[in-house]
């Protein structure tokens, strides 16, 4: 990473993403009073009287949890072993516990600067609480309220201290500075295998997998450097039907997949192979289509399919998933990485084709031909055409009258194959010549 980096570790429930949604200054992290809410390693830039660097905010730290939560402990030891700095987090109104204490051995045992935060200090009378947590063996501890923003410049202003020098250089994000990186995101129901392919696309193990659906809460993203330069992969949650979202972390985190999705520049639509295309499944479809960006479709589990099954799950998504025109479809197992290699250059073209800019001439041809194959009903007729804009492609229509829905889709569908756009979204605009 280009900015120091700042792990934000402890033990369940202290508060870890409340504190960096204070340092940020907006709701970043998704934060409930219950463990467990967040899982994964999340990495956003921050900034300090001047000085950037990068937050890891991790899940709960636990010694003896489910398979589950070793793993989320694995994610916050790794996070501790990257970072320049790292921020403790304990609950003062519950004082030192044993994972406290095992947390603080770990650190101790680090050659990196650690800062003790006693969080939960809403009021002036519980600072005494805090001399507890000078047993850790980690210094004089912070006496900070997170949600209220209590004693967080003080911790801020130590913390960019032991910053390595240089962090207050000016920073461009390359998620923003960059015009040609595009964003890749993954999107599919619970338990497809989104994070498992996050994790080999990306090359190591920034996401929490489990056999347990709704592991991955929010959405992570990496930056990756490829031949063809950078691509940004955005792993999110998996999506379910709203009727069946029944607690307000789901809720969250299905908002900011939706969000990612409409930010994507293409999504992959992982799907089970074992279990076929759902309905669930094209309601994902549709969304994501609606977006406006590009679909690559992953038929994941493939390994797990016989030759009949095979067969049919072909033929489950040119029926359920027509609508979608003529996306590329792979076949692919992230377990075991076979067909993954073959994703990149699917990614080029579906990028390729959603910033293609077409010749006037050719635009105009093109509608000229489709109207002289099906005129348009009562009269009707695009007088002149061209595009407009990229990203994705968007041609504006000068008629002499208001075009039916249903023509609309008929000129859609003569571009996208005059044109070989395949699964690309296209816009249409219509202008009336006396407007």
């Amino acid at each position: 990473m280009s900015l120091p980096v700042v792990a934000i570790v402890g033990r369940p429930n202290v508060g870890k993403s409340t504190l960096v949604n204070r340092i940020l200054g907006r709701r970043e992290a998704i934060v409930e009073e219950r463990p467990g809410v967040t899982r994964d390693r999340k990495a956003v830039d921050a900034e300090w009287q001047g000085h950037q660097f990068t937050l890891l905010d991790t899940g709960g730290w636990m010694a003896d949890g489910d398979s589950l939560d070793d793993k989320v402990s694995a994610q916050s030891e790794q996070a501790m072993r990257d970072a320049q700095a790292i921020l403790l987090v304990v609950d003062s109104t519950v004082g030192v516990t044993p994972e406290d204490e095992r947390v603080a051995l770990i650190l101790r045992r680090l050659d990196t600067p650690v800062l003790v935060v006693a969080n939960k200090i809403d009021h002036q009378n519980q600072e005494l609480a805090i001399w507890e947590f000078m047993g850790l063996g980690l210094g004089e501890p912070f006496a900070v309220s997170s949600l209220h923003g209590r004693g967080t410049g003080d911790l801020l202003d130590r913390l960019v201290s032991l910053l390595p020098e240089g962090s207050d250089e000016p920073f461009e994000d390359p998620k923003t500075s960059d015009p040609e990186l595009f964003s890749v995101t993954l999107v599919g129901r619970p338990n497809v295998g989104k994070s498992t392919l996050f994790n080999r696309l990306i090359g190591e193990e920034r996401a929490v997998v489990h056999d347990r659906a709704g592991t991955t809460r929010d959405a992570i993203d990496t930056i990756v450097e490829t031949e063809t330069g950078p691509i940004r992969f955005v792993d999110t949650a998996g999506m379910r039907r709203k009727a069946k979202i029944d607690q307000d972390t789901e809720y969250y985190s299905l908002v900011r997949a939706l969000k990612a999705v409409d930010d994507s520049d293409v999504a992959l639509l992982v799907i089970d192979a074992t279990i076929g295309v759902t309905h669930q499944d094209q309601r994902l479809a549709e969304r994501v289509d609606a977006a406006g960006c590009p679909i690559v479709i992953l038929l994941n589990k493939w390994e797990l399919l016989n030759t009949e099954q095979r067969g049919k799950i072909g033929d489950d998504v040119q029926r359920k998933l027509g609508f979608l025109g003529d996306p590329p479809v792979l076949r692919i197992s992230a377990l075991t990485g076979k067909g993954v290699n073959r994703l990149w250059p699917e990614l080029q073209q579906a990028v390729g084709d959603y910033r293609r800019r077409i010749p006037t001439r050719e635009v105009n041809a093109c509608i000229r031909a489709a109207q002289a194959a099906q005129p348009a009903p009562q009269g009707a007729r695009v007088m002149y055409a061209t595009q407009g804009a990229t990203d994705p492609p968007t041609f504006t229509l000068f008629a002499n009258r208001e075009l039916p829905r249903t023509y609309m889709r008929y000129l859609e569908r003569s571009l996208r194959e005059t044109f070989d756009m395949g699964s690309t979204p296209i816009k249409l605009r219509v202008r009336r010549r006396n407007d």
